[in-house]
């Protein structure tokens, strides 16, 4: 039996898997698959659509053409509580102990409804009395996670790990220490994920309720459209002010510059803490809504720094893909985090 578990992303309209082989030159893509999530997808509490989606994952599955049984899988960004946190420097006992008060202090919800975890991301080794260390804390919703765990184990697999998005992207997306200041931003369907990266190290991160479904709705409202037609229309009109008289781009833009506007916070946010610092020097771009044509350059305008649209693919050794996955490859960003975790 195979045990290397390849990476389940569970989107609000899509399922993406991906399975890898780790080497010394690189990874090797095995397979991969894009297929649609039922409509009621994670939200649901009926038993109905909890095997609905325990059908959609085992379909996919198969249609990939993986055999293994074991999955890394990510827990939604909107559905959990993610800080990177400055703090004095303390032992992990201490941290132990401290990371709760720190966690009622930014959740808000009861802690006892929360499943709480935290990685140490930097710890000075010759500590002065003013250095800090930063820490990584997520909580998530013990139902959220046991509802995971309830439909993974209904579609027939074995969760080995899981993790939030941002973490999976970051994996997929920075290689190594030597990779410059970098604001990366993951458009989803339903909701926006943030990440400054700085020194091969997640700094900050936030996560906003608008995504891609928000432009398809203001898309299908301006022109008399179904959900599907305007899915169509920004696929090829993308967020150009020239498109069809200009209105794709203004169906749009109120959408993007709310996107902007909590991306330029960021960027205010890292240069204020970081003034003698290397400044951010890129902006990557990941999610379906990455595909869109023109939203790089919407971005790099808007901001003036230069935006690339996120592949994932770069971790892979010299090999051929497929064109349809290398077209789809920001796509991807979260399940390659994923499939990469376990050679860490």
């Amino acid at each position: 039996m195979n045990k290397r578990p390849f990476g389940l992303d569970i989107g609000a309209t899509t399922i993406k898997i991906v399975l890898l082989d780790g080497q010394k030159g690189g990874f090797i893509f095995k397979s991969s698959i894009i297929a649609p999530a039922p409509p009621k997808g994670m939200m649901s509490e009926s038993p109905l659509d909890e095997e609905e989606m325990a059908q959609a994952i085992r379909k996919a599955v198969n249609d990939a053409g993986i055999s293994t049984k074991y999955v890394n899988v990510a827990l939604a960004e909107n559905q959990v509580y993610t800080k990177v946190l400055e703090m004095p420097v303390l032992s992990d006992r201490e941290l132990a102990s401290a990371i709760y008060w720190e966690a009622e202090q930014y959740i808000p919800v009861p802690l006892t409804n929360i499943t709480l975890t935290w990685n140490v991301l930097k710890r000075p080794e010759h500590p002065t009395s003013t250095d800090k260390m930063e820490v990584l804390m997520v909580g998530a919703p013990t139902m959220l996670i046991r509802k995971y765990q309830k439909i993974i184990s209904m579609a027939g697999f074995s969760i080995s790990s899981m993790e939030t998005e941002i973490l999976s992207t970051i994996r997929a997306l920075v290689l190594g220490e030597t990779f410059p200041p970098t604001l990366i931003i993951n458009i989803g369907a339903i909701s926006t994920s943030f990440a400054i990266v700085r020194n091969g190290i997640m700094v900050f991160t936030y996560s906003m309720s608008v995504g891609g479904a928000a432009i398809n709705r203001a898309i299908a409202t301006d022109f008399g459209l179904t959900p599907q037609q305007a899915e169509e229309y920004k696929k090829v009109y993308g967020v150009s002010g020239k498109s069809l008289g200009g209105k794709i781009g203004q169906a749009t833009e109120p959408i993007l510059n709310s996107v902007l506007t909590e991306a330029k916070k960021a960027l205010a946010f890292y240069s204020q803490k970081y003034k003698e610092e290397t400044p951010v020097r890129q902006i990557l771009l990941a999610g379906g809504t990455a595909k869109l044509p023109g939203i790089d350059i919407y971005f790099a305008n808007n901001s003036g720094i230069e935006t690339a649209i996120a592949n994932p693919w770069k971790v892979l050794a010299s090999q051929t893909i497929p064109k349809e996955v290398l077209d789809n490859a920001s796509d991807y960003t979260i399940a390659v985090g994923l499939a990469m975790r376990d050679y860490e």
